[in-house]
């Protein structure tokens, strides 16, 4: 059975809210192991047995999340020439724009040699004080509701073999 590998880390609870919802959804498709895993436990072996991947983090500081960025680190070379042609996504919980982000995992997995199939999503919380930004977050439907429709298109993808 191809698995779809869901690749988190969230300091304030945004980006794992995305990543539950389009587990959530994908996990509607039987057809498909949809697994969730934090990025400080997910090893090379997890994405080399996955079929694609959903990459959900927030943005700090216009970058992606240092345990997310450790976590693309720690597994670069050991996966590299070994993932090629596999499909992702992206879930990017950002205070204000989280282009910057998502530029920043493109390139990691362009140099995976990974296929994008859709444009990254990206909640924007608008927290710009320290209060604010450090806050626990709840998203609403609407800001879930484009992680779950992500989620399950991709395992359907999956199943259909359309990746």
């Amino acid at each position: 059975m191809k698995e779809l590998l869901i690749v988190w880390h969230s300091r304030t609870g945004a980006a794992n809210a995305m990543a539950e919802a389009a587990a959530e959804a994908a996990r509607s498709e039987s057809d498909i192991a949809t697994r969730l895993t934090r990025a400080a436990k997910t090893q090379p072996q997890d994405l080399l047995a996955a079929a694609g991947y959903l990459f959900a983090c927030p943005e700090n500081l216009a970058a992606m999340s240092g345990e997310m960025k450790e976590f693309f680190d720690r597994c670069y070379y050991p996966c590299l020439e070994r993932l090629n042609g596999r499909p992702y996504a992206a879930l990017i919980a950002a205070g204000s724009d989280g282009q910057g982000a998502a530029r920043q995992l493109a390139r990691i997995a362009t140099g995976w040699r990974l296929k994008p199939i859709a444009e990254p999503i990206i909640v924007c919380t608008h927290a710009q004080s320290p209060e604010a930004i450090l806050a626990p977050k709840r998203l609403g439907e609407g800001e879930l509701t484009p992680c779950r429709q992500l989620g399950a298109a991709m395992a359907a993808g999956l199943a259909m073999g359309v990746f």
